[in-house]
């Protein structure tokens, strides 16, 4: 069967050290942020938008990070992604109620001067869902990296 450790009193066992966990993880990851991109594009036609695609694709860096360990993400994210992102995320929200004040128009009227009503409606909801969604993500591996990386 499987080999048994014992582990010191008061030390962590690295779960990434499990060859299944590790190439299950492997799998389902692309997965996962491919469906946290579905949910957010697609939230604007049905259940599902920003809030909801940023936190699956903050939970598939969570479980990576978890998985893998802080040198392995550290490859794929620099320690400056998720504030860069929420920061990139509230810009675009914040620009998309500001483009309509700047015409005239009251803030997240959606309004663009280059398309019809429909048009700018709908890219409108698809820019603050996008602002909304990178917002979420990066605070939430924001919130998640700083208790990871706590002393005890």
């Amino acid at each position: 069967m499987g080999e048994v450790r014992k582990v010191p009193k008061g030390k962590y066992v690295f779960p990434g050290s499990n060859p299944a966990l590790r190439s299950a993880v492997t799998i389902m990851l692309p997965v996962m942020i491919l469906y946290g991109l579905y949910v957010q594009i697609h939230g604007d036609y049905s259940p599902g938008g920003g809030f909801q695609g940023g936190v699956i694709v903050a939970s598939a860096l969570v479980l990576y990070h978890m998985v893998f360990g802080e040198a392995q993400i550290s490859r794929v994210v620099s320690a400056s992604f998720p504030r860069v992102m929420s920061a990139t995320g509230f810009l675009l929200y914040v620009a998309t109620g500001a483009i309509s004040m700047i015409a005239g128009k009251s803030f997240l009227s959606y309004f663009f001067a280059m398309f019809d009503a429909v048009s700018e409606q709908k890219l409108g909801i698809f820019v603050v869902e996008l602002g909304v969604g990178l917002t979420v993500c990066g605070s939430m591996v924001s919130i998640y990296f700083d208790f990871a990386s706590r002393e005890k």
